[in-house]
């Protein structure tokens, strides 16, 4: 086979197997071979499903999706798959060898397209930093600097795309956790809309409704192709988001006649952001202005509201406490503060010792500012564009807390998430895409946030960035 595996996204592998150019074997061996030659420096996967993995891809009863045959990885926060160790980046889990029951719905999807799991990747503790740094696992580090972070919460699936182990890697998102890594990794990282997939069977929404599910990946096309596989209501959800009138994958390549894009290209509330995040949107917008869109300097009111952070900070404390709780529930010992990181241990006592009626204010706060985002796209605007964070990618260890200071890091983390966390709040979609770096080769994503349900439009004006200023050819230093 003549292709070079590792530079192909994962509708280009599926085709060979269709074609007949290459069988899933081959495609999931080289995969393997590409994690066991960069994971070492990587640390991006932490559960291997090797033997598992090869028998799939040569049984005949492997599923004949859209995605035969493609080597896949899924993050070890969600996505469970039935036998594998699931430990969310917990010690704790990880001490008890816990192991998935039973598959999760997006799981099932996700193997029903054909994609075949080699393994699970690294993520922090609960999920809940921008980077990928777990006591239990260590630090993932990015192929585009050792030295600095590939983002979180999924950093673990975001490096292993990145350097070319897989086409595309199970991702989440709760505060900024697919398009953070997207950005710090130099990918398309896409955040749909409030319960376009669902989280069951096991659980009906995470953090309030804030997080969902997706991909990360080299491609727009890739990123509408597994979309469409995975989006849709199972029985029971709570909520979803309504079906899109044609496929996702159908956006690719439409043109999204001429739009009017608001530029945020400064923090909310005067915070100071890195002046080459600010740079990078400046310069995307003059792409979408020769493009024949009508871009300027405009924002929803809402993200000034200093409501946005403490409603967030209010959900994440309280669901962390609540997580703490459900998983000594679960194995039968009581979590206590030597089982988990300080920082871990700090949110779940802020979380125990929140007042439900404080509790459910925040969520009506959250609520209204997401009511007042919403109306700035009804008043016609189509896109807002942002840098996706505040700051290029930290070095390792730089949110990690201090002795005695165990939210330190948490606080230092928070301009990272400064343009991502309000969409999760008000539930609206997000796309980060790689189309610029630092002065030092570090990726910097630039977001763009349509209204509820408008993944088509995000992923049709990507399409058109996608072509406009090609990145697939723009590769790390360390890359398979």
């Amino acid at each position: 086979m003549s292709h070079d595996l590792s530079t192909l996204d994962a509708t280009a592998q599926a085709e060979l197997v269709r074609s007949g150019e290459a069988t899933p074997s081959e495609l999931v061996d080289a995969a393997i071979a590409r994690v066991e030659k960069l994971n070492p420096d990587l640390n991006a996967v932490i559960h291997q499903r090797f033997d598992e993995a090869r028998a799939e891809a040569a049984s005949p009863d492997l599923p004949d999706g859209p995605f035969r045959g493609v080597p896949f990885l899924l993050k070890d926060l969600g996505g469970n798959l039935a036998g594998a160790p699931y430990h969310a980046g917990m010690q704790f889990l990880k001490r008890h060898d816990f192991r998935a029951p039973r598959d999760a719905w997006i799981t099932e999807k996700l193997r029903a397209a054909g994609f075949v799991v080699i393994g699970r990747t690294n993520t922090p503790e609960l999920g809940v930093q921008p980077v990928t740094e777990p006591l239990a696992y260590g630090p993932t580090r990015s192929p585009w600097n050792l030295d600095h972070s590939p983002g979180g919460s999924s950093g673990g699936a975001a490096a292993a795309v990145s350097s070319g182990m897989v086409p595309a890697a199970h991702a989440s998102d709760g505060g900024g956790s697919i398009r953070i890594p997207a950005a710090h990794s130099g990918l398309v990282g896409l955040k749909p809309t409030r319960g376009r997939s669902s989280f069951g069977p096991d659980l009906g929404e995470r953090w309030h409704g804030f997080s969902v599910e997706l991909v990360v990946t080299r491609s727009v096309r890739d990123t509408a192709g597994i979309l469409d596989v995975t989006a849709g209501p199972m029985p029971g959800d709570p909520y979803w988001a309504p079906p899109p009138a044609q496929p996702f994958a159908a956006s690719v390549g439409r043109d999204p006649g001429r739009l009017r894009i608001g530029l945020m290209a400064r923090g909310p509330r005067d915070i100071e952001i890195d002046p080459e995040c600010a740079e990078g949107a400046r310069k995307v917008a003059e792409t979408l202005a020769s493009l024949g869109h009508d871009v300027e300097e405009a924002h929803p009111e809402a993200l000034e509201d200093p409501d946005n952070g403490v409603g967030v900070a209010t959900v994440i404390t309280c669901h962390t406490a609540r997580a703490l709780a459900s998983w000594g529930e679960k194995l039968g010992e009581e979590i206590t503060e030597a089982d988990v990181e300080p920082m871990t241990w700090a949110l779940a006592e802020i979380g125990r010792n929140t007042p439900t009626p404080r509790y459910l204010e925040a969520i009506e706060k959250v609520q209204a500012i997401g009511r007042r985002m919403a109306a700035w796209w009804d008043s016609g605007f189509d896109l807002l564009l942002t840098p996706t964070c505040g700051a290029p990618p930290p070095p390792i260890g730089h949110l990690v807390g201090e002795p005695g200071v165990p939210l330190a890091g948490f606080a230092r983390a928070a301009i990272y998430a400064i343009f991502t966390s309000p969409f999760n709040a008000s539930g609206q979609p997000g796309i980060s895409l790689p189309l610029h770096w630092t002065s030092s080769g570090l990726p910097l994503g630039i977001q763009l946030i349509g209204a509820s349900a408008r993944e088509d439009l995000l992923l049709a004006v990507a399409a058109q960035l996608e072509e406009a200023t090609p990145w697939t050819d723009r590769r790390p230093p360390l890359h398979a």
